[in-house]
């Protein structure tokens, strides 16, 4: 990683991702009333509709999807050996945080995880800048 810059968008895809995953999770309510018959395939069909036609689940796709294009056009600028552990891990701290504060419950071990992440990523970035120079 050459700069804050470049980790702010690792971080901008972070919050992508991982700020949609739990509008994604409460979209998602009620896919497990879609019955179809037991045709396998007529049930997918049928759980793909019920996704599509539903806008509390198709808008964060789209902004967790957006996320994935950033992530893309920053993966040329940036080292992938940094960019994976700082956006997947980031991602699970910005899942965490906005879960949180749509009535989620966090538990010591989530909070012990948060702090974890935040030193390895720190460390990560650190050690790389310091063998980059």
């Amino acid at each position: 990683m050459n700069s804050l810059v470049e980790f702010m968008w690792l971080t901008a895809v972070a919050l992508l991702w991982g700020g949609t995953n739990p509008f994604l999770k409460k979209g998602g309510t009620g896919i497990q009333k879609v019955k179809a018959q037991t045709n396998i395939v007529k049930q997918f069909v049928c759980e793909m509709w019920f996704l599509l036609c539903n806008w509390k689940y198709l808008l964060p796709f789209i902004i967790n999807q957006s996320g994935s294009v950033l992530f893309y056009i920053t993966l040329s600028k940036v080292d992938l050996s940094q960019a994976v552990p700082v956006t997947n891990s980031l991602t699970f701290l910005f899942t965490t945080v906005i879960g949180f504060l749509l009535g989620e419950e966090i538990n010591k071990e989530t909070l012990v995880g948060i702090g974890c992440i935040l030193v390895g990523v720190s460390l990560c970035v650190l050690d790389y800048n310091e063998n980059k120079l």
